[in-house]
């Protein structure tokens, strides 16, 4: 009797200790998830934002490389050719931090898959040791004979009863406890697998990494080369220089002047419809008086002071006078800065708004009061936003010219080879008005810019970023 009780107290000790056991481990899971959790920094980029940009990086230098091919054709070097170099630079540095930022996000996959792996090889440890003690308590009482004494050793029926139910409960642990120990191995092979998929990633990226550091460098030393080309042509680049400046000059005049001839034209637009609608009130108020028998407004006061009213009202000598569907066209245009689509639809940016620094001539700086998008030859030039073509003009440097009105907004398309629409046509949002003009060199670029009555604005705000 004293044998058997001391086995009963045996195995309620060891399902204790099973559970208790089992307890702590839950609560070291818990613990080391809630850290891991607490650790980890939100990322800056998520995995989708980096693919995206490296599609769009792809997409960028194959652009990139067939407009070099165009430049390229002919044999003197040139600023189209040097453009297109620092535009591939551009992209190519671009390429390799998304590949660092992939990197960091495999590394700190790898770090988690190596901490699941050693959980479980932790908990795997755990539940055989565990298992062995089962195995080892099952030895004790390993025939029937033995069982059965336990059971009529029983004091009561009652006891008997939890005895057998005790002896199910062994059973059912031992089974339990070697189903878990095989998901556990299973969950082990397969963070296993995990781990060795990554390390195969990890080693793939580095190997791309290291190829697109030296297609870097690849690219830095053509630049050198094509800028020491262009250093031997100092006297032909000071003269385009001077020769783009003139034109600039001619053009920020030229726009200067169609801007405040449609400031002053709506501005008389607007005084005449004043005076009309003075004119007409004065009309109905003369037949009010006439049928009320009252004598009729004297015409002065009912007219004289209407338009001085209407001038200081409207006379604006610094924006266009709007009317009101005109300003609806206005606040459209300005709602959507920052989502315009290209003038052109492939392209990029090879000099900037404001002053710049000559890529060449040292001390050298040019002025650009929009933005030059380098693109294919006969690439069609489109409007970003509808609105009235308000002059199409050429100028020497410049080529054809087409400005179209967004109410008090203006862009401004020079450099073109070909225009298809004409002085007053309205137009619509993405509506082809010519063609890219392609220089000697082989450079076909447009200068593309963008007015707020007289204010010059930067273009490259308003366009989609690319």
């Amino acid at each position: 009797m004293n044998v058997n009780r001391a086995g009963l107290l045996y195995l309620f000790l060891f399902f204790f200790l099973i559970g208790l056991n089992s307890a702590e481990a839950q609560q070291k899971k818990t613990t080391r998830s809630s850290s891991k959790t607490s650790s980890k920094k939100a990322p800056v980029k998520s995995k989708a934002q980096l693919e995206r940009e490296k599609n769009a990086n792809l997409k960028r230098i194959q652009e990139a490389n067939r407009i070099l091919k165009e430049t390229a054709q002919k044999k003197q070097a040139s600023l189209g050719q040097l453009n297109v170099i620092k535009e591939k630079i551009t992209v190519q540095t671009g390429v390799i931090k998304n590949i660092s930022s992939e990197i960091v996000y495999l590394n700190r996959d790898l770090r988690t898959t190596e901490e699941k792996v050693a959980d479980a090889q932790t908990d795997l440890e755990r539940l055989k040791k565990e298992y062995a003690r089962l195995i080892y308590a099952a030895s004790k009482t390993a025939n029937s004979y033995n069982k059965l004494m336990f059971l009529f050793a029983s004091d009561s029926f009652n006891q008997m009863m939890r005895r057998m139910s005790y002896l199910r409960q062994y059973t059912e642990a031992r089974k339990k406890q070697a189903a878990a120990i095989e998901e556990v191995q299973q969950n082990l092979n397969q963070q296993l697998s995990t781990l060795t998929t990554q390390k195969k990633q990890k080693r793939s990226l580095l190997s791309v990494q290291l190829n697109e550091n030296k297609n870097l460098l690849s690219m830095h030393d053509q630049q050198d080369q094509v800028i020491q080309q262009l250093s031997l042509q100092e006297q032909s680049l000071k003269q385009e220089v001077e020769q783009r400046q003139k034109a600039v000059q001619q053009l920020n005049r030229l726009i200067a002047n169609i801007v405040r001839e449609e400031i002053a034209r709506a501005a008389r637009a607007a005084e005449a419809a004043a005076r009309a609608k003075a004119a007409r009130e004065a009309a109905a108020a003369a037949r009010a008086a006439a049928a009320a028998g009252k004598p009729a407004p004297s015409e002065p006061a009912a007219t004289a002071s209407a338009p001085a009213k209407t001038r200081a009202s409207v006379s604006r000598t610094d924006r266009v006078t709007l009317t009101p569907e005109a300003a609806a066209l206005s606040s459209n245009f300005a709602g959507n800065k920052g989502r315009f689509s290209w003038p052109v639809e492939r392209g990029f940016i090879s000099q900037r708004f404001g002053r710049q620094a000559h890529p060449v001539l040292k001390g050298v700086v040019v002025e650009n009061r929009g933005i030059d998008i380098q693109t294919g030859a006969n690439e069609r030039v489109r409007a970003i936003f509808g609105g009235k073509v308000l002059a199409v003009q050429t100028i020497p440097g410049m080529n054809n010219i087409v400005m179209v009105q967004h109410g008090e907004y203006f862009t401004v398309y020079a450099k073109l080879r070909t225009v298809s629409v004409s002085e007053g046509q309205e137009i619509s949002t993405k509506q082809t008005i010519g063609t890219v003009y392609t220089d000697a060199e082989g450079t076909s670029e447009l200068q593309f810019q963008i007015w707020k009555n007289q204010t010059n604005l930067n273009p490259q705000g308003w366009l989609m970023p690319k």
